[in-house]
This record gives C-alpha cells, sequence and structure tokens, in this order.
C-alpha cells in the first residue's frame, strides 16, 4: 500500500506521449482547469497537442518540457482534491519543477513558462554546440567514470544521469561519446546506445542555456520549500528560494543523481512513493535501486482510483 503522504516523484522528458492526460481532463473538472490554464499561459493549445498530437511536433523539447509538467500537475491535483499531501519530493530532470510546484516553491504559472524557456535554450545551445547522449547499461559509476576520463582525449564527455546501478547516461561533444561507447562497449556494456535528443544536456555544452536559464530565473518568485525537495544537482534536500535557484541554475551543466537521490529518500523519509504523471519510468528505476520501495503510478483515472482504493477511498 503506498499511503497518501507517499513521496511525490516527478518524470522527466522521453515520458511523454500522445494522448496523455485525455481521459484525465474528460473526467474530473479540477483536471481540465489546469490544462485550460497552461493554453492560456502559454497562448496556445498545448492540452490539444498533449491530447492528440502530432508526435513529432509534441517531441520537440520546448513543447515536451511544458506538456509533461502541465500533465503532472493536473494529476497532483486531482489526487490533492482527494486529500494526497506528499512527505517529500524528486523529479526526474525537469521533473524537478513539477517538484517545486508541489511543494509551493513555484506557481503553476511560472513554472510553465520556465520549462518552455528551458527547452528553447537547450535547443538553441544544441545548434551552438552539437553534442551528443548515450545510455550504457552493464556498467558501475566508478568504471564510468574511468571511461570519461579516458574518452575526454577525444572530446569533452561527462556522466549525465545515473539513473541506477548499472544505469548510467553520457553527455557531451559527439567524438568523446561515440569513444566512450567503444570504451564501455570493449569493457563488457550490455548496452552502448546514443539516444535521439537534440543536444549534450546536463553537460558543460549546456553553458549558454544555463546562463539564459538563470537569467529567467531571477525574474522568478522562488518561495521556501514546503516539504523537502531531494534536487538533482544534490541528491539532498533543498529547501530555501535561495537553494533552488541556485540548483535549478545548475542543474542542466551538472549529473542528475536519481539513484543517490532514491538512496537518500528510502533512508531519511520512507520507500512509500507515487510517480505523478505520464509513464512509468521511474518506477522502473527504482526496482533497480530498491526492490524494498514500493512505487504507484497514476496518470489517468485507472491511476487515480487504484491509488485511492488502496488508501481504502472512493474515486
Amino acid at each position: 500500500m503506498v499511503n497518501m503522504d507517499a513521496i511525490a516523484l516527478f518524470p522527466g522528458q522521453g515520458s511523454q506521449a500522445v494522448g496523455m492526460g485525455a481521459l484525465l481532463a474528460a473526467e474530473y473538472p479540477e483536471a481540465r482547469a489546469i490544462f485550460t490554464q497552461a493554453d492560456e499561459v502559454l497562448g496556445f493549445p498545448l492540452s490539444k497537442l498533449a491530447f492528440e498530437g502530432p508526435d513529432e511536433e509534441l517531441k520537440l523539447t520546448r513543447n515536451t518540457q511544458p506538456a509533461i509538467l502541465m500533465h503532472s500537475i493536473a494529476v497532483l491535483t486531482v489526487l490533492k482534491e482527494r486529500g494526497y499531501s506528499p512527505s517529500a519530493a524528486a523529479g526526474h530532470s525537469l521533473g524537478e519543477y513539477s517538484a517545486y510546484v508541489a511543494a509551493g516553491s513555484l506557481t503553476f504559472e511560472d513554472a510553465l513558462r520556465l520549462v518552455r524557456r528551458r527547452g528553447d535554450l537547450m535547443f538553441e545551445a544544441g545548434i551552438a554546440r552539437p553534442g551528443a547522449m548515450a545510455a550504457i547499461v552493464g556498467l558501475d559509476a566508478a568504471a564510468l567514470d574511468d571511461i570519461c576520463r579516458e574518452a575526454s582525449s577525444a572530446g569533452i564527455v561527462v556522466p549525465a544521469n545515473r539513473n541506477s546501478p548499472g544505469q548510467v547516461v553520457l553527455s557531451g561533444e559527439v567524438a568523446g561519446v561515440e569513444r566512450a561507447m567503444e570504451l564501455a562497449s570493449a569493457r563488457g556494456a550490455r548496452v552502448s546506445v546514443r539516444l535521439p535528443v537534440s543536444g549534450a544536456f546536463h553537460s558543460p555544452l549546456m553553458e549558454s542555456a544555463a546562463q539564459g536559464l538563470s537569467e529567467a530565473l531571477k525574474r522568478v518568485d522562488i518561495r521556501d520549500a514546503s516539504i523537502p525537495v531531494v534536487a538533482n544537482q544534490s541528491s539532498r534536500p533543498v529547501t530555501t528560494g535561495d537553494e533552488i535557484r541556485v540548483s535549478l541554475e545548475r542543474q542542466l551543466l551538472g549529473s542528475v543523481r536519481w539513484e543517490e537521490s532514491m538512496r537518500w529518500l528510502v533512508a531519511n523519509v520512507g520507500g512509500r512513493m507515487v510517480e505523478i504523471g505520464p509513464g512509468r519510468v521511474l518506477k522502473g528505476l527504482m526496482r533497480s535501486i530498491d526492490r524494498t520501495a514500493v512505487v504507484a503510478t497514476v496518470e489517468d483515472p485507472d491511476g487515480v482510483r487504484a491509488f485511492m482504493a488502496s488508501n481504502g477511498e472512493g474515486k
């Protein structure tokens, strides 16, 4: 059973799918209000794009990022209307913005504008400094650190996402990433594959995007968090508005330390969690991190009903 104060986990880019949120909007007025608000804030029908596609347009990072945040906050709103109140939160990359909305640090409107701008900046940085990302499965973190150091003679390459034991995403210049992939395969990696992304996210190649995001963050009121939010960059809780601002500024340049973040939450808050938003990526990662943790997933009305039923509540 996952409790009504379960830790909230919010997915990041890559979890999107055409149709996300459509059933939620059809059944829950409070979800419809979130989708309508998103359309009004951004000045175009983002909800229609999420509900109907086309997929190639939804996959554009400037659309994907606000669409996932919109869906996550719609689900969160439905759950909170039914008594859910998270004890802590974390979000994977983009999902960290949803976590700060859940903690009351960012308004939904400000978060939407920020992630829309973030998507634009990341795309532009990818054009200015072309790069690549690759998923490596089957090697431990220390081995990947050694590989990155060795491959850096060919070009910048760093661990971008430390997702779970044996699953790390690398990011950097194309030559550096390709050399790291070769080394990983030679040293026994089960998987070494390029990812279909438009830039070297969470690497030094995002410097221009980080600078632009810093300027955008200066124009936004960020309040202290009402619950602990474990930041990607430090894998530890941040609570003050100033800490949150710095964390978001650094996030584009540094590694998403997801495995460490989840281990901290299990050890210090508990192992009852709920993935709020599209997909089940974070639940899958948790199976590799700590099988004692219980992770519910809620992305549609069936998920809402299952979550409420597990707590002895109606829909």
